[in-house]
């Protein structure tokens, strides 16, 4: 999320001082020059609109004593950055800057004996942050402008860190994406040669990388912007996945800090004036891995079900996941547990049967006389809708092998 932080200040404007004598401009009317520049307002940020004009003489006034009035006999508008630029008649002006709101007899900067030539391009810029321009206001302004100029050098920081924070996000979004890819990755890099551990070491390789750049992209952001959850969920998966990649005798100091990262999240968000849903989720979730990979059941399924209650559009995201987590640490009751649990969330999805069928397999016995396999209550139920759901699938082949093994059950065709 990229934010912009922009500041205003309105301007003083000056009352217009009598005028000078001016060159009256001689050129052929056919024959012009150019004129361009840049507003600044006091704060050093560039002034958004307004108009700059070019003052000339009007018709002389008849009568002893009497001046040639100005006339402003151009004007330009200025656009949203602050630039200006057009076309006048070759001689000797006043320019003058008037903020969009300035009155009529009012300007707000303005520079004498600026001359145009015919053919060429003069530029003239407005900067209100000079000394002699600050100098001029009233006290009350220029302690304002003390104060906005803080505010604006304080802005423009944050702005440099929101970028940088942005730009590592989106590197960490990639880094991440690399790490899920990274076993195609290896398989190609290495050759249709290479053995089956050579492949998982190259695999591991690339995800160690991936995962520890992201860590330490993210620790960097974490703390020049140490209230942003985000960071802190992004940190606390680059953790939970070079712990899983670290050694066994390890991995529970690496758990340790993960669920650490991960606890600042909810800390943050629970003090949060609006909560983020996703982040709330993805930081329980995370702790629901730890805490499973790690044999605390009670407690991970404890944070599934905060992950899911928080970020409800999820729900079948987290138990899925809880339910691969367990099969992979051999918890075949909390997996089937998970599994039904994101059944209800999500009855058309044919993995989750499949990972409710591979608990329930687990207690299957063997019949001595035809050596089928006795299959638990719902197990070939599970199997038969994930076939259903998805006949030619990727598990489609497994699951038929185990009903055609199984006594008393029908094999979809």
């Amino acid at each position: 999320m990229k934010r912009t932080i922009s500041l205003w200040m309105g301007l003083l404007a000056f009352a217009l001082l009598p005028a000078f004598a001016q060159t009256t401009p001689t050129a052929p009317k056919a024959s012009t020059g150019k004129i361009h520049g840049h507003v600044t307002n006091p704060t050093g940020a560039p002034q958004n609109g307004g108009t700059v004009s070019l003052m000339g003489f009007g018709r002389v006034a008849s009568g002893p004593g009497k001046a040639a009035p100005m006339a402003a006999t151009n004007t330009f508008q200025v656009d949203t950055n602050g630039d200006y630029t057009g076309e006048a008649a070759p001689g000797t002006y006043t320019v003058e800057y008037r903020t969009a709101d300035a009155k009529p007899d009012e300007v707000t900067d303005r520079f004498e004996n600026v001359k145009i030539q015919a053919g060429q391009d003069t530029l003239q810029d407005f900067d209100m942050s000079r000394k002699e321009y600050v100098d001029k206001l009233p006290a009350e302004k220029q302690k304002e402008l003390v104060e906005l100029r803080k505010h604006n050098a304080e802005a423009m920081k944050a702005n440099e860190v929101i970028r940088h924070v942005n730009e590592d996000l989106k590197m960490a979004g990639q880094d991440f994406k690399d790490a899920d890819g990274a076993h195609a990755t290896a398989a190609q890099a290495l050759g249709p040669n290479a053995s089956k551990a050579d492949i998982e070491a190259k695999e591991i390789e690339i995800r160690t990388a991936k995962y520890t750049e992201v860590e330490t992209l993210m620790l960097k952001d974490t703390a020049a912007k140490p209230d942003a959850s985000v960071l802190w969920v992004q940190l606390g998966q680059a953790q939970l996945g070079l712990a899983q990649l670290s050694a066994v005798d390890e991995r529970p100091a690496k758990y340790t800090q993960a669920e650490a990262t991960y606890k600042k999240v909810l800390e943050l968000e629970t003090a949060a004036k609006k909560p983020n849903p996703q982040a709330q989720g993805a930081a329980n979730a995370g702790l629901g891995e730890i805490y499973a990979r790690s044999g605390k059941v009670p407690e991970a399924q404890a944070a599934y079900d905060a992950a899911a209650a928080i970020n409800p559009p999820q729900a079948a995201f987290y138990f899925k996941n809880e339910a691969v987590i367990f099969f992979q640490t051999g918890n075949a009751d909390a997996q089937v547990a998970a599994a039904d649990q994101a059944i209800k969330v999500d009855p058309k999805s044919p993995i989750l049967y499949y990972l409710k069928g591979q608990g329930l397999v687990q207690k299957a016995t063997i019949d001595t006389k035809t050596g089928k396999y006795n299959l638990p209550p719902g197990c070939a139920e599970a199997y038969q809708m994930y076939l259903q759901l998805a006949p030619t699938g990727p598990f489609a082949a497994d699951a038929k092998g185990i009903l055609a093994q199984a006594a008393g059950v029908k094999v979809p065709k």
